[in-house]
């Protein structure tokens, strides 16, 4: 008899990272065995929510939101977004201290998110903020305003950190060039995370078709390209490319030691500063 499928519901964000590396499982260009992968669309920080429901199998997850669902899912030690030197921007209208910054309310991609813990860490305080969608905060902080709230600087994730000069915006820290410098480290944005109630060897069989698939889009870059321009939001294509070549690369396939102690010492601190209410121990499935 034929054996019954497994269903395994992925959640990742619409964004040519995310598509990149995905783009194997989501066109089926790898055989999955009894795995049928059903692929869910959304933003990170709603994924980052519905972790701590536990609602998805495998799920892109913010390390800042791992360090509250650790009990339930388990980190995969390939599928990781890595900020090597580069990483999410806190971008003003003009030029701005970091007095200045802890001061003014920031729009912000959401609170569940690595940015927003990076940013803490960074301003060694809590700080106002204004949580706003991902692809709006550029207007947000040009306006001034959002939703009748004064904004004075915001928080850049994904493609924004390439386009907010077009709105005519100041960089005031980029996180992944601070945290380079502080730890000699890449900064440690989103992983993927499996569902502990799987079992051992459905967890094993999951985490080696998410390598598969990023092994995929990187060995045929073209055409994962190409998918991934789908979900470009005001890149061109060489953008894109550039985009994804910051995202989808060695530390993706593997963390390795460095990657591992990295998102170690991010949780560490963030543990130190009061940022997260217990010291967590990343669990990375054994390869």
């Amino acid at each position: 008899m034929p054996r019954e499928s497994i269903l395994i519901r992925v959640g990742h964000s619409p964004d040519p990272d995310d598509a990149f590396m995905f783009y194997a499982l989501a066109k089926e260009k790898i055989p999955t065995g009894p795995y049928r992968f059903v692929h869910e669309l959304v933003d990170i920080e709603t994924l980052n929510q519905r972790a701590l429901r536990g609602e998805l199998e495998l799920t892109a997850i913010s390390f800042h939101a791992y360090a509250f669902v650790h009990t339930k899912y388990v980190l995969c030690q390939c599928g990781a977004s890595m900020g090597d030197g580069y990483g999410p921007i806190v971008v003003a209208r003009s030029a701005m201290n970091v007095a200045e910054l802890r001061d003014c309310p920031i729009a912000v991609p959401g609170r569940w998110t690595s940015a927003f813990l990076a940013l803490r860490l960074f301003l060694q305080q809590e700080f106002p903020f204004v949580i706003v969608p991902f692809d709006e905060i550029p207007m947000a902080v040009a306006a001034g305003v959002y939703q009748g709230q004064a904004i004075g600087a915001g928080l850049l994730i994904h493609e924004g950190q390439l386009t907010f000069q077009q709105q005519g915006l100041k960089a005031v820290v980029d996180l992944g060039v601070w945290w380079k410098e502080q730890t000699g480290l890449p900064l440690p944005l989103g992983g993927n995370a499996i569902r502990r109630d799987l079992g051992g060897q459905v967890i094993a069989d999951v985490h080696r078709l998410l390598r598969e698939s990023i092994d995929y889009g990187l060995a045929h870059r073209d055409e994962a390209l190409a998918h991934a321009m789908a979900f470009a939001r005001d890149l061109d294509t060489p953008l894109t490319d550039r985009f994804v070549g910051m995202y989808v690369n060695q530390w993706t396939q593997d963390l390795g030691d460095a990657g591992r102690e990295s998102v170690r010492l991010f949780l560490q601190r963030a543990c130190e500063i009061g940022a997260i209410p217990e010291l967590i121990v990343p669990d990375f499935v054994e390869m």
